[in-house]
């Protein structure tokens, strides 16, 4: 990725809709030029997908928790139980105490039991440590520029 590429990606991770035209504006090509650099980019894998970014409270999944995952077996193969559960939002495979770490939004604090429950239930799956967030700070991308 050259400079423009990487001014490309932050321009589009600030927002999505820009036409080509303004893209290509910004960073000095025509709106055809800037089009084929996001197709490449994408072909590349840069840029995985585009999506919006939505306010969860507003969605009534106002309680967040990060949630390490005990188990007693490598659960470096469990992705797919994983993602079967819908309120979670990441899930990665940790060095430590715990196995895995889970990212969970639910609506309460009894859908949280519930996600913790149905989480026992995946094979390997020994115990859990919840950790629920009071407030967020900030979320923010990986920049491009750095």
């Amino acid at each position: 990725m050259d400079d423009v590429d990487r001014e490309l990606v932050a321009l589009l991770q600030q927002d999505a809709t820009q036409a080509y035209a303004v893209l290509g504006k910004a960073v000095g090509l025509s709106a055809g030029a800037a089009h084929e650099r996001v197709r490449k980019l994408r072909e590349r894998g840069v840029i995985r997908r585009t999506t919006v970014d939505v306010d969860p409270a507003a969605l009534g999944r106002g309680v967040l928790a990060f949630v390490m995952v005990e188990s007693s077996a490598w659960m470096g193969d469990s992705a797919a139980a994983f993602l079967a559960v819908p309120e979670i939002q990441e899930a990665h495979v940790i060095a430590g105490s715990a196995s895995v770490l889970v990212k969970v939004r639910t609506a309460t604090t009894e859908g949280l039991q519930d996600v913790l429950r149905r989480l026992y239930a995946i094979e390997g799956v020994s115990g859990t440590q919840a950790i629920i967030s009071l407030e967020t700070f900030f979320e923010r991308p990986v920049s491009p520029r750095e």
